[in-house]
């Protein structure tokens, strides 16, 4: 696909096309999902300029590539063969346990904040929650790849257990909620 022209004229009243041609409101139940994970994928771009840890840059490249994906099928309004499948939220699931191992295990709620980056990762980590949310609410309205909610669920946890591990190799020490009943 060739862009020559940026600008079409096409959503000045409100409207979009779907990628597979369907005209919809800019509020639709759609373009709030694959907004939300453009949204969650321009953070993850953020967090990468800020030169993370090599184990989380070269996961979060990957995971870009995946939330393009995610982002297409959603658009895409289910006319395309899935792109997300079980095996790329079971790699998820193995950086989450690699990265876990080298992080003290939790007794608290950690409150975000740290590291510049560790920061930016908890941010991106509410913003997949609300990605998950939109894409929960789509799927009861018109059918979706249920992988979508898997990853997305699934990458909510690995972008806090980065966020940790952010905290960790740049020697920031995580502040945990205190609770005021104890």
């Amino acid at each position: 696909m060739r862009l020559t022209k940026i600008y079409t004229r096409t959503g000045d009243k409100g409207t979009t096309r779907l990628a597979e041609g369907t005209e919809v409101s800019k509020d639709s139940p759609y373009v709030e999902a694959y907004g939300d994970v453009d949204e969650l994928n321009s953070a993850i771009g953020l967090v990468l300029s800020l030169d993370p840890d090599e184990k989380i840059r070269i996961s979060l490249e990957s995971v870009q590539h995946h939330l393009f994906d995610l982002g297409g099928e959603l658009a895409s309004a289910g006319a395309i063969e899935p792109l997300i499948n079980t095996e790329l939220i079971t790699e998820l699931e193995q950086t989450i346990d690699l990265l876990n191992n080298e992080l003290d295990p939790l007794e608290e709620f950690v409150l975000p904040g740290g590291a510049e980056t560790a920061s930016l990762l908890h941010m991106a980590r509410s913003i997949c929650r609300r990605a998950e949310r939109k894409t929960v609410s789509l799927s009861k309205q018109q059918p979706v790849n249920q992988a979508l909610l898997g990853y997305l669920n699934r990458l909510s946890d690995l972008l806090f257990v980065m966020a940790r591990y952010e905290n960790l190799k740049k020697d920031h020490k995580e502040v945990f909620w205190k609770n005021p009943r104890r």
